[in-house]
């Protein structure tokens, strides 16, 4: 049944994003309706993220970012879809860059680059533009769905572009591939995913919470020397992006622990304050709360 299910919204998919993005918010402006009234989705998950990472604003603020969340939402659902369709001209129209020069520099210095991004306005659109304006490698970092068919979708669109993919448990496998062939890449990593409990190392405050985060991006950083860039991607209007490249680190072997973790999560959570509606707010980020973990080899930030 999964199978049927799926190959209907393919072919409905591609029949219904041959329509321009501005008849496609259409049906966005009706999802939206959906999303945030009836029947809703995970409407109790997002006020409450809200209301524990901003404890000084009123109901009413709270409700005002809440409902700007799920418009936003609800358009980014249908330029994801859009993808299946959308010509090279028309996303480079819709998503500028200010200094695509930065990355490139780096490489031709003999680095390769982390570049760390999140759940932050249109991160499926951060990926497809890399390969656009970067003379080398691109590959995206990502965690694999249950759904197989609707991985492999995803996956076709994340690609469409020539960016490469490697899941996260294979990640350290392609580097040390392309480090043998002398190949210099960028390997762009989703910052502000939950770690499974198992994996937990570390705990920070993010947005007036504990919370676990990867250790992955300096661990790895660190092991192979690689720059890390951090993508400040602005919405400017409905259906147009604009990305600033933001220089982390140039070098970071031999830097003190947690500083790269830190830095990029405390980069994060100034976009978040200053635009919060833009963060994907559905997610259950502090499902694993600190006082319930018990490992005694954790790592925690005091």
């Amino acid at each position: 049944m999964e199978a049927i299910g799926f190959y209907i919204f393919y072919g409905l998919n591609w029949i219904i994003t041959l329509l321009p993005l501005r008849v496609l918010y259409f049906f966005s402006d009706i999802l939206f309706l959906i999303l945030y009234y009836f029947p809703s989705y995970r409407k109790k998950v997002v006020m409450e993220n809200l209301r524990n990472s901003f404890p000084e604003k009123s109901n009413e603020e709270l409700s005002v970012i809440a409902r700007k969340f799920y418009r936003h939402f609800a358009d980014l659902f249908v330029e994801i879809l859009k993808l299946t369709h959308l010509s090279r001209k028309e996303l480079q129209k819709r998503f500028t860059i200010n200094n695509p020069d930065l990355v490139n520099k780096l490489c031709s210095a003999g680095h390769d680059v982390i570049v760390v991004h999140s759940h932050y306005n249109n991160w499926e659109w951060v990926g497809v533009s890399f390969p656009f304006f970067a003379r080398y490698e691109c590959i995206s970092v990502y965690k694999p769905l249950q759904n197989k068919q609707f991985d492999n979708f995803l996956n076709g669109l994340r690609t469409k572009t020539n960016s490469g993919l490697a899941q996260m448990n294979h990640v350290l496998k392609k580097i040390i591939e392309n480090r043998s062939m002398d190949i210099r890449a960028l390997y762009g990593f989703i910052s502000d995913q939950t770690p499974a409990k198992p994996d937990i190392r570390y705990y920070t405050k993010f947005l007036n919470q504990d919370t676990p985060v990867f250790l992955g991006i300096e661990k790895i950083a660190a092991k192979y020397d690689m720059s890390v860039v951090f993508l400040n991607v602005q919405k400017i209007k409905r259906g147009y992006y604009n990305m600033t490249i933001e220089l982390l680190f140039e070098q970071t072997k031999g830097l003190p622990d947690y500083l790269v973790t830190e830095t990029h999560v405390k980069r994060l959570e100034e976009l978040i304050r200053d635009k919060p509606e833009f963060w994907l707010w559905t997610h259950r980020r502090w499902k694993y709360k600190k006082e319930a973990f018990n490992d005694k080899n954790c790592d925690s930030n005091s």
